[in-house]
């Protein structure tokens, strides 16, 4: 597996590189993660119900968050500043399987740097005392996996607002600065997420 930092990508940028190792990991291709920081963004998954979007998609753009309508699970979700988000293009048989070694990333990963307490949820992704701390959505075409998770390190939670998360109240989000008082930014953070794939990937090859 080969895991890569890459700063802060525009979302459509981010996009394009996905489907372009997703099909080079159909033909053969080395399994990749990407790690990275976008700019204010909305995605609108597959089964996305527009009532959740709660501001029309060009009131959102002249505020400077882009909105993509895009092909992995889930619902609505924000990506922006101060959000480590990791996109997997890695061969699997089950996306079940995959989102469960994920959440076990992140919780590695949160564990390097603080003791939270980690609780179930109503829908996939890290949960800290019943709130949300991270997100993930995955797509699964041709046995090889797309999208992946977006981890709340300092995030402004007030995008959240603006959209209902995954069809839930704003106020479910959390983040690692606002369960700890620590302000971790993702390039300082995204070690942990690489030492913790690691440990996870080894732990099942």
């Amino acid at each position: 597996m080969r895991i890569e930092w890459l700063g802060t990508v525009p979302y459509g940028e981010a996009w394009d590189l996905q489907k372009k190792i997703h099909r080079e990991v159909v033909e053969g291709g080395e399994d990749r993660v990407l790690l990275l920081e976008h700019p204010p963004v909305i995605t609108l998954g597959k089964s996305a119900k527009r009532e959740n979007l709660l501001l029309p998609p060009e009131v959102l753009r002249e505020r400077g968050v882009e909105v993509f309508e895009v092909d992995r699970g889930g619902d609505a979700t924000f990506h922006g500043p101060g959000q480590l988000v990791g996109y997997f293009i890695v061969r699997t048989d089950s996306a079940k399987r995959l989102v469960g070694r994920i959440e076990e990333v992140i919780k590695r990963s949160l564990l390097k740097v603080a003791n939270l307490e980690f609780t179930g949820g109503p829908h996939a992704g890290v949960w800290v005392k019943g709130k949300k701390i991270a997100s993930i959505g995955l797509a699964l075409k041709r046995g090889v996996s797309m999208h992946g998770f977006a981890l709340n390190l300092t995030v402004d939670l007030s995008y959240f607002s603006l959209i209902n998360p995954c069809g839930l109240p704003s106020s479910v989000m959390t983040s690692l600065e606002v369960e700890t008082g620590l302000h971790v930014p993702p390039g300082d953070f995204y070690p942990n997420v690489v030492s913790a794939l690691r440990e996870v990937w080894g732990m099942t090859h």
